[in-house]
């Protein structure tokens, strides 16, 4: 491979650039209405009234549609196994922004403006909005990520006996929102009883899926296309209630309708990560060896459907510990449906874990790196299984050097800049290596070059860089030859953008299809007497750069002259990839190291953060810079998780109260500090052909922890409740 591993440049980067990349809600198509939607403004109750005869008079409106008239759907609008949805086919209100209408207009000033003037009555009935009052009734999930919600090893209280020091410590995160540039939107076009959705979603082939089985169609008769996602993060990983929405009034209507959320309808309808309390035992000898460790994990869900938030499954498989415990619970709340959120569990969880760590060496008057050593799990301790690979040692190693780690002075408030205090924390990134079934098709044409095409998605992570990048190599073609498609239904079938499996997963199917093209390109050089391969053996014949020809060998022809010969034909191939048994041979996952520098303000408690250093082993990298790109994204992801952001919920009403950017803060250009990310060299045969791991999601494990270390190291003031704002230092 000559380019996979280089920085280069993304192909979709000028239309982007030049505002010519069409997102889902720049599709517009002849006689386009547009739709806007009505949420409920209490938590819970039934609808007794709605009096849209003011909305209809309003001009341009073309519908109003609500639970009185929207049409039925098979199973009440319930696709088998995914999200609770809210069509429009019943009175109940089940929280606080749930759609209850649906108004179409000629323009969307005109839906907005028609909106206003419903008039809604209810019946109310007495919410669960507190935390607290919930947790005397949580209760176990059935699963975590497809896994026991509770496990236990060894023998705990024995454990807890023979420790020299014990830590319990309860900490906090509270309900966050995604906020992508991009909001949700949707444009549904029906024709012959087909449905088109232009949808900014995760998962083409998935949205396909459950709208077909919501709306009672054949999957062939819907088609799902999304060739740009200005950002999801697990947010548009579901099909929520808009993208069904939009298709049932564009089918009422008869013409096409497009809707698109504003930023406060982002709070409430499209989930969040919810609100979490994470309770860590750690006991240890004196030479730091843990002998227990229990994480009991108690987060909140709707009661619409169980949300799992898996925050402890990180403290089953990080350090090596032979009595361990861990438990989730989930408590009842009249909100709307938490979902995924960028490295969901792993994000919470090893704030946790990693704020105990750094206590536990406090307590040991222990380096926290040392600590982490001493527990070093050179295989899976939950599954005795050894890792795919494991760069951990060298990131604790690379970082440390990077960072400056051996000028900390251990004790709190011991180092100053200037007059502000200034503390150094530490804390490890994980994050699982997932990988799917993909399959991709390739076409090499007859001027010499290719068209390669996969049904992914590309989020803005450089999807398109990574797999042109695959396929020049596999190929044999320059990067400017190679062109790559995706983000559509009728491509080949590939799998969620989620839990950082795309370049794991689709980048084999590419590879093996642009393999089985070079395949084909060899035996017609082979068996053509004019070409310089002739004859040749096909171990001995090179393809490289447009050119074939044989090894050893300058010169050679052109692809495109070879091809010309044999009637200028096209070659394609198909291949479907899927993983084998690896995963039940290693355990597999990315690792990391974060270290984080802090200055507190003494007298105003105002944290700044003016440098991050990020050192991770994360397998091959398909493409430097945009890994690079994701891997700091995600760390500025951790420091809003850390310092700024959070949800606050009226606790009368349910509804986010400060749901829009102007009040929901998350890290601007003046909140981040300098990030070095590096990617410690690392060899891994076993995780898939390529052997890259994925790096949406590991960036931003470890970093909140790592920032609430430093802030204890700065003030000597530990904050287990985030966000670490002035207040809680003051």
């Amino acid at each position: 491979m000559n380019t996979v591993g280089q920085p280069a440049d993304r192909p979709d980067g000028p239309l982007k650039v030049c505002g010519t990349a069409r997102y889902a809600g720049d599709f517009r198509l002849p006689g386009m209405a547009e739709a806007v939607l009505v949420q409920s403004t209490l938590p819970r109750g039934r609808i007794l009234r709605i009096d849209r005869a003011g909305a209809l008079d309003m001009p341009g409106v073309a519908a109003v549609m609500t639970h009185l008239d929207a049409p039925r759907l098979p199973s009440k609008g319930r696709a088998a196994k995914d999200r609770v949805l809210s069509l429009l086919q019943d009175d109940r209100v089940a929280y606080n922004g749930q759609p209850i209408a649906v108004v179409v207009a000629d323009t969307r000033d005109q839906a907005v403006a028609a909106a206003r003037e419903m008039v809604v009555e209810y019946r109310a009935e007495t919410p669960m909005l507190d935390f607290e009052a919930a947790r005397r009734s949580a209760y176990p999930p059935e699963s975590v990520q497809g896994k026991e919600p509770d496990s236990e090893r060894g023998d705990p209280a024995a454990g807890r006996r023979g420790a020299a020091s014990y830590l319990r410590a309860v900490y906090s995160t509270p309900a966050e929102y995604h906020n992508p540039m991009e909001p949700h939107a949707t444009v549904a076009a029906w024709e012959n009883g087909r449905l088109t959705l232009y949808d900014s979603t995760q998962q083409v082939s998935g949205a396909r899926k459950v709208v077909a089985a919501t709306l009672g169609l054949d999957e062939d008769r819907v088609r799902v296309i999304c060739p740009f996602v200005g950002g999801g993060f697990g947010g548009k990983g579901s099909v929520w209630s808009h993208v069904v929405l939009a298709a049932m009034a564009a089918r009422e209507l008869g013409r096409p309708v497009r809707l698109v959320l504003d930023r406060t309808q982002m709070y409430g309808p499209v989930g969040n990560r919810p609100a979490i309390e994470q309770t860590l035992e750690l006991a240890a000898r004196s030479d730091g060896a843990l002998r227990m460790v229990g994480h009991d994990v108690l987060a909140e869900t709707s009661t619409l459907e169980d949300w799992d938030e898996s925050s402890a499954l990180v403290t089953r498989m990080l350090y090596a510990c032979d009595n361990l415990w861990t438990t989730h619970r989930l408590l009842r709340l009249d909100i709307g449906t938490p979902t995924f959120q960028r490295a969901p569990g792993e994000s919470t969880g090893t704030y946790a874990l990693e704020s105990a760590m750094d206590e536990l060496a406090w307590e040991l008057n222990m380096d926290p790196i040392a600590l982490r050593l001493r527990n070093h799990a050179d295989v899976d301790p939950e599954r005795g299984l050894p890792f795919s690979s494991k760069s951990l040692r060298e990131c604790y190693r690379v970082g440390a050097e990077r960072f400056g780690w051996a000028a900390r002075d251990p004790r709190p408030r011991s180092m100053r800049r200037g007059g502000l205090l200034s503390g150094m924390g530490m804390a490890t990134a994980t994050y699982p290596a997932h990988r799917s079934r993909a399959s991709a098709r390739a076409r090499l044409m007859p001027d010499g070059t290719a068209l390669v095409q996969s049904g992914s998605q590309d989020l803005g992570t450089g999807t398109y860089a990574a797999m042109t990048q695959v396929a020049a190599d596999a190929l044999g073609l320059p990067l400017s030859q190679v062109r790559f498609e995706l983000g559509d239904t009728e491509l080949p079938k590939a799998p969620i953008s989620g839990g950082s499996q795309t370049v794991a997963s689709v980048a084999p199917a590419v590879r093996a299809a642009g393999l089985d093209i070079r395949r084909q390109l060899i035996e017609l050089a082979i068996g053509d007497p004019r070409s310089p391969a002739h004859g040749v053996p096909a171990g001995q014949v090179r393809v490289e750069d447009g050119r074939i020809g044989r090894r050893g060998h300058a010169g050679g022809e052109t692809v495109q002259a070879l091809l010309a010969r044999h009637g200028g034909r096209m070659l394609e191939a198909n291949a479907d990839v899927a993983p084998g048994d690896e995963r039940k041979r290693y355990s597999m996952h990315g690792f990391g190291a974060v270290f984080a520098h802090v200055l507190v303000d003494p007298d105003l408690g105002e944290v700044r953060v003016p440098r991050i250093v990020g050192v991770y082993g994360v397998g091959r990298l398909v493409n430097e810079k945009t890994a690079i790109n994701q891997l700091a994204g995600g760390i500025v992801w951790g420091l809003g998780m850390a310092l700024t952001e959070a949800a606050l919920r009226d606790p009368h009403d349910g509804r986010c109260v400060n749901g829009d950017l102007a009040q929901y803060h998350v890290p601007v250009n003046a909140d981040v500090g300098g990030i070095e990310v590096l990617a410690v060299p690392e060899d891994d045969p076993h995780v898939n052909p390529l052997g890259a791991k994925g790096i949406g999601e590991i960036g931003i494990t470890g970093v909140a922890a790592a920032i609430a270390n430093a802030v204890h190291h700065a003030t000597g003031r530990r904050v287990r409740a985030l966000p670490i704002t002035p207040d809680k230092l003051l």
